[in-house]
């Protein structure tokens, strides 16, 4: 896996789970990270500390990514401390699960502002500093579920198929800049966005995995680093599914 000393990255949702993960991961390559949070900083804090114990250079930005300003502000946060910006990784995410008939429509719109507002907040912000350098690296964060779909989450689905079409047509809008623009679809990671998860549910989707498997915030952030790498430089508008063969059940 290429190094990526002297870039900057962006991660969202990064104090805790899969975003954790990835900010300490492209740390530990060498890069520079922005370890974006909303509200716990404690948390945001104990990630600059792992990453500052393994020699890296980190900083902790507090910003709502669903919030157009904010997301403003944490790009231009991150070229205020390091000069530049090089990777964004839209990670931030949120779940209110409930049957479509129960669904009020401050659950769907929580969840569609920060699942799929806030990567097209980051990403159009983000987009300025990386044509100007005619480099970047780009992630979105999908899940399974907006691949195959999940009962009980319509929003979340929604949001998460929604990333995978914005993916493909922003990658063929930079690609021409030398910006890459991909996705991760993680299948079933315990974190605390899937704590709440049926046990009955979680049980299925374990026997279903062909790898027989929970996956971990560490195999998904591998992925990411391999998109945000050299390595992937030809690879763009593409999903990556890092489920165990869930996807193909």
């Amino acid at each position: 896996m290429g190094r990526l000393d002297g870039k900057v990255a962006v991660v969202t949702g990064a104090s805790r789970g899969i975003g954790r993960a990835v900010a300490i991961k492209l740390a530990g390559l060498g890069a520079r990270v922005v370890v974006n949070y909303l509200s716990n900083k404690t948390a945001a804090e104990d990630v600059l500390r792992v990453i500052q114990e393994m020699g890296g250079e980190a900083v902790a930005i507090q910003a709502n990514v669903g919030v157009f300003e904010d997301a403003q502000r944490l790009i231009q946060s991150a070229l205020d401390h390091f000069g530049r910006l090089d990777i964004l990784v839209n990670n931030a995410g949120t779940t209110r699960d409930a049957l479509l008939v129960r669904m009020s429509e401050e659950d769907w719109d929580v969840v569609i502002n920060t699942n799929l507002k806030g990567a097209f907040n980051c990403t159009k912000a983000a987009q300025r500093p990386m044509i100007k350098q005619r480099y970047g690296r780009i992630v979105n964060i999908s899940s399974i579920a907006g691949i195959v779909g999940n009962a009980g989450q319509a929003n979340y689905t929604a949001a998460k198929a929604g990333l995978i079409g914005f993916t493909k047509a922003v990658a063929k809008e930079v690609g021409s800049r030398n910006i890459t623009v991909n996705v991760v679809a993680p299948g079933y990671v315990p974190t605390d966005l899937t704590a709440d998860l049926p046990a009955e549910l979680v049980a299925k989707g374990l026997e279903m995995t062909p790898l027989g498997r929970a996956g971990t915030a560490e195999d998904i952030a591998n992925a990411v680093a391999f998109l945000v790498s050299d390595a992937a430089g030809f690879v763009t508008g593409q999903v990556l599914s890092v489920d165990g063969g869930l996807v193909m059940q």
